[in-house]
């Protein structure tokens, strides 16, 4: 069981890593250069806008759903069909609440028709992560993993014809969103077929059971509102931007380049979180001790995360040179202003990062134990702190602005999670472990400052100072191989 464990994560890291970087920097980024970044910032508002509501179309059903089918197995076959009525009923409120929300705030007509097509990826969306769920519950982490990627691997095939198999003409951002509708479709399909064949279902019937609906919305409701406020403070920057600024398209458009490599690294941080949900529920139902796994889990992915923020801080300018060429309707001056802006932004955006890791470790630790309110009155804080210094910051620092709250409200949050989680939890303070930090932290400022003094190119001094803080992180004992290993091998015993 525990090599099966580990060969299940390790194909699980293996195929995101072969996947996500390659959607997110090779078709992701060349769709931004094709269009432009006001065409791109105009996508990514309204993109953003679609996520706001997106909570209407599960109501916090899926990591309600993960909990319980960790704890409760056998629920799968008599809960699968009313979930799914439930969720089709559920699109019908998102689309009014959405589709409400654009009319208010004056959408035009071309930004409505784009919200149409990613209504319907969310909804297509919502179903591709209740059927995850399912399959993390029953600790299907093979299939969960391929379900993780399917989408991505059939957007970058439709998305790769599309942008060099010179079949379209001028590439134009509808052909992205609707290369999105199509590969989420045809993996929502896939997610449907396989869970019908676990749960054993022969013939699908539509099961109308409003008690039922009752009792699942109830019960997730809690999720439902934390899911909503993470939403506000995580994706509103960019609507506010957009709608905030003269032009504001544009500042969307730079923030958006500036947080696609954030999206990329929280790609990566999510994997914790999709695999110690269930273990973290089975272990407390269990009433065995997770200050150990906590321990280890946090370890292994604040290292990491601390070396991506603090090169990306210091080498901003010439990643975000690398990833972007200049449209061909800008000029110089316009493209040194947007590298000049996004690499500001990408520097603040990337140092959430080690925030936006550390919730994924302890926000997931308190959702497996159902302190929900908790966590909520959390995300409500960080959903005003981060609203208020947008109104702010924004008229003053565009972008730059957005990435200042985005910071103060990651940190916040997660500052908060961890000492709520000692204080549940009766944890001590691992003074050796926050030493430790401290001194990596410390390290990392001086090895990238060192690293800019080497004789070579800017690429090969990050790949130096990234070995050497991952050396350094060996020599401190921040991390071993030994803790590696133990935690692959974590299986519920």
């Amino acid at each position: 069981m525990q090599r099966r464990f580990l060969k299940n994560l390790v194909f699980l890291l293996v195929l995101n890593l072969l996947i996500k970087p390659f959607w997110l920097l090779g078709i992701d980024r060349t769709v931004q250069n094709t269009v432009g970044a006001g065409e791109y910032g105009f996508y990514f508002a309204v993109f953003n806008f679609s996520f706001l509501f997106n909570i209407l179309l599960d109501l916090g059903i899926t990591n309600f759903n993960n909990r319980n089918i960790a704890q409760n197995n056998h629920l799968l076959n008599k809960h699968l069909s009313k979930i799914i009525v439930l969720k089709l009923l559920l699109f019908l409120l998102y689309i009014i609440f959405t589709f409400g929300g654009a009319f208010i705030i004056d959408y035009s007509r071309e930004q409505i028709m784009l919200l149409i097509f990613l209504g319907i990826n969310q909804f297509l969306l919502s179903f591709i992560l209740y059927f995850r769920s399912n399959f993390g519950g029953l600790h299907m982490f093979v299939t969960d993993s391929i379900m993780s990627v399917l989408d991505r691997t059939l957007m970058i095939i439709i998305c790769a014809v599309l942008l060099w198999g010179n079949v379209v003409g001028e590439f134009k951002i509808q052909y992205f969103v609707y290369a999105q509708t199509t590969a989420y479709g045809l993996t929502a399909l896939t997610g449907l077929s396989i869970l019908l064949k676990k749960a054993q279902v022969r013939i699908f019937k539509i099961n109308w059971n409003w008690p039922f609906f009752l009792m699942i919305i109830k019960k997730s409701f809690p999720f439902a509102v934390l899911v909503l406020l993470m939403t506000f403070y995580n994706r509103i920057d960019s609507v506010m931007l957009e709608r905030l600024l003269p032009n504001g398209a544009r500042y969307s458009g730079i923030y958006a380049s500036a947080y696609r490599l954030l999206d990329a690294a929280n790609m990566f941080a999510l994997l914790f979180s999709v695999l110690l949900l269930p273990i973290f529920a089975r272990m407390i139902k269990q009433k065995q001790p997770i200050e150990e796994l906590a321990k280890l889990s946090y370890t292994l992915i604040i290292t990491p995360a601390i070396i991506v923020a603090a090169g990306a801080f210091h080498y901003s300018s010439e990643i975000m040179e690398l990833l972007y060429s200049r449209h061909v309707d800008e000029t110089a001056v316009e493209f040194a202003f947007r590298i000049e802006s996004s690499s500001k932004v990408f520097s603040l955006l990337m140092c959430c990062f080690v925030a936006i890791s550390s919730t994924y470790v302890f926000g997931t630790l308190m959702t497996a134990n159902g302190n929900l309110k908790h966590l909520n009155i959390i995300a409500f804080g960080g959903m005003i702190l981060n609203i208020s210094l947008n109104l702010w910051l924004i008229p003053i620092l565009q972008a730059y602005g957005s990435a200042i709250s985005s910071l103060l409200t990651q940190f916040l949050v997660a500052s908060l999670q961890i000492l709520l989680v000692k204080k549940i939890f009766n944890l001590k303070i691992n003074y050796l472990l926050i030493s430790k930090l401290v001194i990596f932290i410390l390290g990392m400022i001086i090895i990238n400052q060192l690293s800019y003094l080497l004789p070579f190119v800017w690429y090969i001094n990050f790949l130096i100072m990234v070995a050497t803080g991952v050396l350094l992180s060996f020599i401190i004992k921040l991390i071993s191989v030994r803790n590696i290993i133990k935690i692959l091998k974590y299986e519920d015993h």
